[in-house]
């Protein structure tokens, strides 16, 4: 039987082309998070922009982190022979009702299919809704939504996953139908940015809501430059075992508000924190005392959540990772935030921002920016096995308590719902989540996720091994 998946439009704010190429909706009891943004108009860094968000996920092509294209233009189709072949793909989903449609280049994941064909039900209908059609404009309209689907997706993947992340960028898309076409996208999963730099789309298309829309500046004609994939790192990008492998979960905490506890699903994969029988390699640097190891406090910040009013609904911590601006959190600490205020020991200054750069949901992490250099924390490579009985100081803002400090030791390590887990004895409450957990060396070796309320310091923490994977390119 199809499992059906559902789709959340828009789950966060996206605030700039960074922010649509960093940010990773998670995908949860088969409800996944996309983003189907507009950027209007122009500014003066706008083709600088362009440039960097390129050269940075042709770098996470080649990493297999996800897969990207973008297009100056939605092509004609020219070939009499082209069309024929799409109007049998027509009739194809014609007979199945409209429940199903096959393309000429994906013809074989009943899923996609299913998808792919209730997608196109939809579509049209919003394009029927206020005219009468006959049955050759249906035709033509769903013809050409399938042949502009092969031209965009064709050669970015040779297998078909629901967890595969694709980003997905045209620009100057104003026609309703090549509206409908990036709206169909997102029913397939698929992250879309609309680079809008000439016109918009009308108002009736504004009126349906699908699209979160940024303002950049004023309408002008500039010419983009293409994105090739021949550039360095931008070909084929995973191959089909990787694009297709899923996302590893996390056991992930309710909000800060509530109480703290698994939910991660049994269904999911195992996530595994390395091996503990690895040979240690001997170090170069001393420990350091509590006393030492309190002082990197300065580095872990206190975060308030606001709403759409600025009222602060809740709080959390956050750990520095990157010189840059970038403070890495849980996922469920920045989730349902409009913006965030964020303070740093010893610094008078609280800096607002509403920069949400990457999250992801089921491994709950995420990373926030603000306009100011950081000195962030090191984080554990993985030199020496953790292990159980090894000391560890936590460093957050527990209600409210701005940058505790608190000592234990790695009490187990634990499988909760299929997924390992460091298990701690640090004692953390309600707004440590996102803190440092740290070894005697003063290196990330946690991110504080999850505890129980009525446990004796039973505390969870998002290892090492997750972390570096996700905070690649930002520290």
């Amino acid at each position: 039987m199809e499992t059906m998946i559902r789709f959340r439009h828009n789950a966060m704010h996206i605030h700039s082309l960074a922010a649509f190429g960093g940010i990773k909706g998670g995908m949860n009891q088969n409800c996944k998070d996309v983003y189907f943004v507009r950027l209007l108009g122009v500014n003066a860094t706008i083709l600088e922009d362009i440039r960097q968000m390129d050269a940075s996920m042709a770098a996470r092509m080649s990493g297999g982190q996800t897969l990207y294209r973008r297009i100056l233009s939605l092509p004609k189709i020219q070939d009499p022979a082209i069309a024929a072949n799409y109007e049998s793909c027509y009739q194809a989903w014609m007979s199945e009702q409209k429940e199903k449609a096959l393309t000429k280049a994906f013809k074989n994941d009943a899923q996609y299919a299913g998808m792919l064909g209730r997608g196109l039900q939809k579509v049209f209908g919003l394009y029927a809704a206020d005219r009468p059609v006959s049955a050759s404009m249906e035709k033509n309209f769903i013809i050409k939504m399938l042949y502009w689907h092969d031209f965009l997706l064709a050669d970015l993947f040779a297998q078909w996953s629901s967890r595969m992340s694709v980003k997905l960028v045209l620009a100057n898309i104003v026609k309703k139908q090549e509206y409908l076409f990036a709206y169909l996208l997102t029913l397939l999963g698929y992250d879309v940015l609309l680079l809008q730099t000439e016109a918009d789309i009308s108002g009736q298309e504004e009126a349906w809501g699908f699209s979160q829309k940024i303002k950049l500046g004023e309408f002008q004609k500039i010419d983009l430059p293409p994105f090739s994939a021949s550039d360095p790192g931008a070909r084929r990008m995973p191959t089909p075992a990787a694009a297709s492998r899923p996302a590893r979960p996390i056991v992930q905490a309710q909000g800060d508000a509530g109480s703290k506890t698994s939910a991660a699903s049994s269904q999911r994969p195992v996530v595994t924190i390395p091996p503990r029988t690895q040979t240690a390699h001997p170090r170069t640097v001393q420990e350091k005392s509590f006393e030492q190891l309190a002082q990197l406090a300065r580095s872990v910040v206190l975060i308030a959540i606001h709403d759409r009013n600025g009222d602060v609904v809740g709080t959390g911590s956050g750990i520095m990772i990157g010189a840059g601006g970038y403070i890495l959190t849980n996922s469920h600490v920045a989730s349902g935030g409009a913006f965030y205020s964020i303070r740093i020991e010893d610094d008078e200054t609280v800096y607002s921002t509403d920069e949400l750069i990457k999250y992801h949901s089921v491994l709950d992490l995420a990373i926030l920016r603000i306009d100011r250099r950081l000195k962030p924390l090191p984080i554990y490579h993985g030199e020496k096995p953790l292990a159980r009985g090894q000391k560890v100081v936590a460093i957050g803002s527990p209600l409210g308590l701005f940058n505790s400090v608190s000592d234990g030791i790695i009490s187990g390590f634990r499988k909760m719902d299929g997924v390992d887990m460091i298990q701690f004895t640090a004692p953390i409450s309600h707004g440590s989540s996102g803190g440092a957990v740290l070894n005697m060396y003063g290196e990330v070796i946690g991110i504080s996720t999850a505890g129980f309320d009525s446990g004796q310091n039973i505390n969870l923490a998002v290892g090492y091994a997750c972390i570096s994977q996700f905070v690649q390119g930002f520290v």
